[in-house]
């Protein structure tokens, strides 16, 4: 397997722990803080970070055993909304995220480094090969990350004024 691939991996592997060591220390009011309205929360991207693992899981699974499967995309607001992310437990999430990355890991680290270029048709992105979907589950969770971070700083920041 080519050295991207394996670092890529690697970085998906370790997904979950970054998220675990970025909200270590974060309980209550702090976990539900939003620096403005239509913002989420650390709870709410905890959520999201495991209800986009298991839609991740599933296109994983169908771009390695089907022909060019149809990857429907999901209003990730929505699923916020109707979903209830203002009442999901944090340490539930988090073990979901961590549960499901393992497995998924498992799963992608048995393939040959051909399996990877196999791809499926995302409804709203087109065309997307298995190391695309590696590599933007990897992006999306970095990103969150660096924005639980900043809703931190933000919750520190709003206990100092008076």
């Amino acid at each position: 397997m080519d050295t991207n691939l394996v670092e890529l991996l690697e970085r998906y592997r370790r997904g979950p722990e970054l998220i675990a060591t970025v909200t270590t220390g974060a309980a209550g009011p702090e976990l539900d803080f939003s620096p403005e309205p239509g913002r989420w929360s650390i709870r709410q991207i905890l959520a999201h970070l495991a209800d986009s693992e298991i839609v991740a899981a599933v296109r994983i699974r169908r771009i390695v055993a089907e022909e060019n499967p149809l990857l429907v995309a999901f209003d990730q607001d929505a699923w916020a909304r109707r979903l209830g992310y203002e009442k999901r437990r944090v340490a539930d999430a988090l073990d979901l995220l961590r549960r499901l990355r393992a497995e998924n890991h498992q799963l992608l680290a048995a393939l040959s480094e051909s399996d990877f270029e196999r791809a499926g048709t995302h409804s709203e992105q087109g065309r997307i090969t298995l190391r695309e979907l590696v590599a933007g589950q990897v992006a999306h969770l970095e990103k969150h990350a660096q924005q639980i971070q900043a809703l931190r700083a933000a919750w520190r920041q709003s206990r100092q004024q008076p």
